[in-house]
């Protein structure tokens, strides 16, 4: 056996990620429901904001959101975190989920209703990782929460 750095986006890599993980979610029962996306903000055709992540099993998580230095502050980065958030609750995902440092944007998922769930704390306050979730899906139920805490 050797191990090796490969680009994910090879087609035989990619296969194998995609196929192992719908098999492993068929052998338990729950359902993968994978989906990767990205969404681009553009001004005159030129790409001035863009939010990527992907979608599995019952979340939906936003990996990486920028906006060009020249159109912060006006609303760019609310309409795209919006645009995740409509694209995927009619599509039965319960969450979103995210991560921020300290020096990127904690307040700003906070004002959009996002609730911090933990901080990884830095000797560097700017390095604190922030984990944030926002439901967007309602009514889970009570029971479903006991259900999984019993086991």
């Amino acid at each position: 056996m050797i191990i090796k750095k490969v680009n994910v986006t090879d087609n035989e890599a990619a296969e194998f990620i995609n196929q192992s993980f719908t098999d492993y979610a068929i052998k338990n029962d729950v359902a993968l429901n994978f989906e990767e996306y990205c969404f681009a903000a553009e001004e005159n055709s030129k790409i001035i904001g863009v939010i990527t992540g992907r979608a599995y099993y019952n979340e939906v998580h936003i990996g990486d959101l920028i906006i060009d230095e020249k159109y912060r502050h006006m609303n760019i980065g609310t309409k795209l975190v919006k645009t995740v958030e409509e694209a995927f609750k009619e599509k039965g995902y319960s969450k979103i989920t995210l991560t921020t440092f300290g020096f990127q944007a904690p307040e700003f998922y906070k004002k959009l209703g996002y609730s911090l769930e933990f901080v990884r704390k830095d000797n560097d306050p700017k390095l604190c990782k922030y984990f944030y979730i926002k439901q967007i899906i309602k009514d889970i139920s009570e029971a479903a929460i006991l259900e999984y805490e019993e086991k």
